[in-house]
């Protein structure tokens, strides 16, 4: 299909691109809510805007804030981006997974990653977490502490996973959706486009990672994020495949959203919320598993070859890597 704007744009614009259909994909999701938060929940318009400033004070309110963050995020981060990749005249597949498919094995172990990052990263959240700012910033360090007080409360509120269909809701809500939308927007079109801009993958891909980071506007839990972006930044370049970042992403939220529910249901005590840092031990074996892991499937994405049907998709920079590596 021949794009109605060049493919040949310039990155930059291609940026300002992704980022105005996502701006329409949101008042398109608006819109949806209110017909769907009337349908389902009989809150009307009016009454909408009230429970979404304050969940808390409506007894729908938990449910319309989960099928208000669900239908934003899929049209804003999912439906929009691919719209412009059409628009811009890409063929999806091609121009988000350029080389042939890994084996289940590595795709498995992109997963399995996460998991065991998790206590060497329990050491930067905690250090994020209890972070001090200077004097001088002090409005700004009291502004960031309220926003994430703030969405603390709201996540508390909607985060209730104490029944099997709760937990089915929530990892669609908070894993599925979450971890297809922000791969393709950030590993998918913004850092390739970064690339093909800047010409450096490094750059390009914790680039990325800070916008996906700053993006949650969580700025305690800033770094942490800043770090899982650029892992699934690399994951993505080594492997060339859209589907190893959303299934890396998928298991990171859905861990979560899974270790809660158990928590909830009183199975566990562990609080999978807790900002301690894990024992020195843990973190240890976590950094050398971690890097073990990382160097394997470097290697082995390294090796894999580019579609033929996605040649014209592959910028410099990848085919460079593919042909050196």
């Amino acid at each position: 299909m021949k794009g109605f704007i060049s493919k040949g744009l310039h990155p930059f614009w291609v940026i300002l691109l992704l980022l105005a259909f996502m701006i329409g994909g949101y008042f398109v999701a608006t819109f949806l809510v209110t017909l769907l938060a009337d349908w389902f929940f009989g809150v009307g318009i009016f009454e909408l805007m009230d429970v979404a400033a304050n969940p808390a004070s409506h007894p729908q309110g938990p449910n319309v804030m989960l099928l208000l963050q669900g239908v934003l995020q899929f049209i804003s981060f999912i439906i929009g981006p691919l719209i412009l990749l059409r628009v811009l005249g890409y063929d999806i597949s091609s121009y988000l997974s350029w080389k042939v498919s890994p084996s289940f094995l590595l795709v498995l172990l992109s997963g399995l990653l996460v998991v065991l990052i998790m206590p060497a990263n329990s050491a930067i959240i905690n250090w994020n977490a209890n972070l001090n700012f200077p004097d001088f910033m002090e409005g700004f360090e009291r502004w960031a502490r309220e926003q994430e007080d703030s969405l603390a409360e709201v996540m508390k509120l909607i985060t209730r996973f104490d029944t099997v269909s709760s937990l089915l809701i929530g990892l669609v809500v908070f894993a599925v959706i979450p971890a297809v939308g922000e791969e393709l927007v950030f590993r998918g079109i913004v850092q390739r486009q970064f690339l093909s801009w800047l010409g450096n993958p490094h750059v390009a891909i914790w680039l990325a990672a800070i916008i996906f980071g700053a993006i949650h506007v969580q700025f305690f839990g800033f770094f942490p994020r800043v770090l899982l972006g650029a892992l699934f930044g690399y994951l993505y370049f080594w492997s060339g495949r859209i589907i190893i970042p959303i299934v890396a992403h998928f298991v990171n939220n859905g861990f979560t959203v899974f270790m809660l529910y158990l928590n909830q249901t009183r199975t566990i005590e562990a609080d999978i919320e807790s900002t301690e840092a894990m024992p020195l031990y843990a973190i240890a074996i976590s950094l050398i598993l971690s890097a073990a892991v990382i160097y394997f499937l470097y290697q082995r994405f390294s090796g894999l070859p580019v579609r033929p049907e996605s040649a014209t998709e592959v910028t410099e920079e990848e085919q460079s890597h593919h042909y050196n590596s």
